[in-house]
């Protein structure tokens, strides 16, 4: 059943506002879409639109290949990225891209994020991935579609699972989260950027550590998205 495309010009317009709520963005620097297969659309921010000057009206809608189908002002310059992101991963029904600091920080520093405790594990079941840098042709030639093939890459040679990784951070650049919808990407980037800075610190309190056991990470990450998952209150 297709969705209500008013409603979807609503729900991409406080995801994206609720960006800076969640301090994840400075002026600007974040966008968040929402894809409707069925109906062959995708809802997303306006282009350096400051985010109090959101309003349901103004997201841009486009078709699956990100031509303009409403709307009077230019998408996100990110929308490349989206739509390869939403062609190669069925699952993912929202998205979003941020300058948050931290998670800027492993991005430039071209690393993983480890597995070291259990706040990481609740969503993200294992290290969250760096994709590599863009080459001079890629960037010169489609910059922004380019990066959503270098995430995909990065998934496709690890053989990770969208879903149960719901994020990446590309070096050099920044962090993107996805999920079934714009409010549950919107919660994946708050975590990755929490656990993101909980990293930083554990490695400067011990530059030595170790990466959590895997039994742990089994543990919750599956108390929560596993086929006998017992987190929260039954629906």
């Amino acid at each position: 059943m297709a969705k209500s495309l008013s409603e979807m010009r609503q729900r991409v317009c406080d995801a994206n506002k609720s960006l800076p709520v969640h301090g994840l963005v400075k002026f600007t620097w974040g966008n968040v879409s929402e894809v409707d297969r069925e109906a062959g659309l995708i809802v997303i921010k306006p282009s350096g639109v400051d985010y109090d000057k959101l309003t349901p009206e103004n997201m841009v809608v486009t078709d699956l290949d990100g031509n303009i189908v409403e709307g009077d002002l230019n998408p996100s310059s990110d929308l490349p990225t989206h739509v390869e992101l939403y062609k190669a991963w069925p699952e993912v029904g929202g998205i979003v891209h941020t300058h948050s600091t931290e998670a800027v920080g492993w991005a430039q520093a071209g690393r993983d994020i480890p597995f070291y405790g259990t706040t990481h594990a609740d969503y993200f079941y294992g290290p969250v991935p760096c994709a590599r840098s863009l080459t001079a042709a890629e960037v010169d030639t489609a910059y922004e579609k380019e990066t959503g093939t270098v995430i995909i890459e990065e998934f496709t040679n690890r053989g990770l699972d969208p879903v149960a990784v719901p994020g990446i951070v590309v070096r050099n650049h920044g962090p993107f989260t996805w999920g079934k919808n714009p409010e549950q990407a919107v919660y994946h980037a708050v975590v990755l950027e929490e656990v993101a800075k909980m990293n930083r610190l554990t490695e400067q309190i011990n530059p030595r550590v170790e990466p959590a056991p895997k039994y742990i990470m089994d543990k919750h990450y599956l108390r929560k998205h596993g086929p006998n998952a017992y987190y929260g209150q039954k629906k």
